[in-house]
């Protein structure tokens, strides 16, 4: 059966990446979990001809992979937190955001952001389907709308001034019904700021380890563009991020309102231009990239393993689980994976049942080898880590190509 694109509509047929099958990337499981069945569904990626939106092939339902103990909470990540304060420090500054204003963010996991608006006494609200990590930042003192947002919901919501969604317009499986849910609660000179992974960053880094099913689209500012003006929104302005290995924000509005579009917005569709991403062949090459990695990162494994030495991995992300389960990877290779969430201690990567720990593990048994599986926070984890450098424990990424340093 043909498959449509989920913007545009028109049938799919350029193959961008297929990773097999693999459980959803945060579907972690608990010992007693290992006695059941575990459901895992096709990771293959297609690219539009039409519009350039890569997207999942075939996906899950949002509610079997956004479930009440979803277990990503962005705090964890005090990198991600001081992004997150960066970000609200200029948002207000440049949009005169005050007590006076109405701020919502959409996917606000744990509050690791509307908390920064609230010690400015800026009003706020959350939305956040996801139970566990709705409690968390309610508890610190942040509304929270529990639901998945979309038309239905914005019916229900106060217009706002700010809109902001970090790392969620990829997330969502009806991308067109969210951003005209956008477009219904923003106030008629408001603004939407949207990071999301930029697609361009993914290709040029090899960065198919950021493919899950959480993910049901890669975007580009071309894509991007397009789907705002179908539902009658202009992107202004636009920043390149260093976030997740490459990211994107993208400054929106209504498309009459009196917000000046940048030269930065025109440069960045230039540069995907001159990049070939209006183009069949800049989706066509993309998985032989990806197997090298693979390839090179189980033979690294498997002859630490033939030498006697002892390996670990920090960091019990999606990234590593799908890079995991892509390769095969099972505790044999990787014995265990350390991770500072308490959410996830104790608990067992999905697909390849890798024990989670604490990090104080790392400590008791010095491994001779560190992998790091969030690559994007690797300067972080390494600083850490840095009494094992002293013993002489060597840090190890594979992502975008295989590198062991000190």
């Amino acid at each position: 059966m043909t498959q449509h694109c989920r913007h545009c509509s028109t049938p799919l047929s350029l193959r961008f990446l297929d990773l097999g099958f693999a459980p959803p990337s945060n579907a972690y499981l608990t010992p007693t979990d290992l006695n059941k069945p575990e459901v895992t569904f096709p990771l293959r990626l297609l690219a539009c001809g039409t519009c350039r939106l890569v997207q999942t092939e075939d996906y899950a339902a949002s509610d079997a992979l956004f479930t009440e103990d979803y277990a990503y909470f962005s705090s964890t990540s005090q990198g991600w937190l001081d992004h997150a304060a960066r970000y609200v420090d200029m948002v207000v500054d440049r949009f005169a955001l005050g007590p006076d204003s109405h701020v919502m963010e959409v996917a606000s996991n744990d509050g690791y952001l509307l908390k920064n608006f609230v010690a400015k006494g800026i009003p706020c609200v959350g939305v956040e389907p996801t139970q566990s990590t709705a409690d968390a930042a309610r508890a610190l003192g942040i509304e929270v709308v529990q639901d998945f947002f979309g038309m239905d919901l914005a019916q229900t919501l106060a217009p706002a001034d700010l809109i902001m969604g970090n790392n969620v317009y990829a997330h969502v499986p009806d991308i067109n019904d969210f951003t005209a849910a956008l477009r219904a609660t923003l106030k008629p000179e408001g603004v939407v700021t949207l990071e999301f992974p930029h697609l361009m960053r993914l290709v040029e880094h090899c960065q198919f380890d950021t493919v899950y099913h959480e993910h049901y689209s890669y975007l580009s500012l071309l894509t991007v563009e397009q789907m705002f003006a179908a539902q009658g929104l202009r992107v202004f302005d636009v920043g390149e991020l260093t976030t997740h290995g490459g990211s994107l924000r993208v400054f929106g509005c209504h498309r009459d309102a009196s917000h000046v579009q940048t030269s930065a917005v025109n440069a960045l569709l230039d540069e995907e231009k001159a990049r070939g991403m209006d183009t069949d062949g800049f989706y066509k090459s993309f998985q032989a990239r990806a197997d090298l990695i693979k390839d090179d990162f189980l033979q690294f494994l498997l002859q630490a393993k033939a030498d006697g030495k002892s390996v670990a991995a920090y960091g019990a992300a999606a990234k590593g689980n799908t890079i995991m389960n892509y390769a095969g990877i099972r505790p044999d290779l990787i014995p265990f994976v350390c991770d500072a969430a308490a959410a996830k201690i104790g608990k067992l990567m999905p697909g390849s049942h890798i024990p989670i720990l604490a990090p104080s593990e790392l400590r008791a048994r010095r491994p001779d080898y560190l992998v790091i599986l969030p690559w994007n926070i690797a300067d972080e984890v390494k600083a850490q880590c840095s009494d094992l450098a002293a013993l002489g424990t060597l840090f190890v990424t594979a992502v975008p190509n295989l590198k062991v340093f000190e």
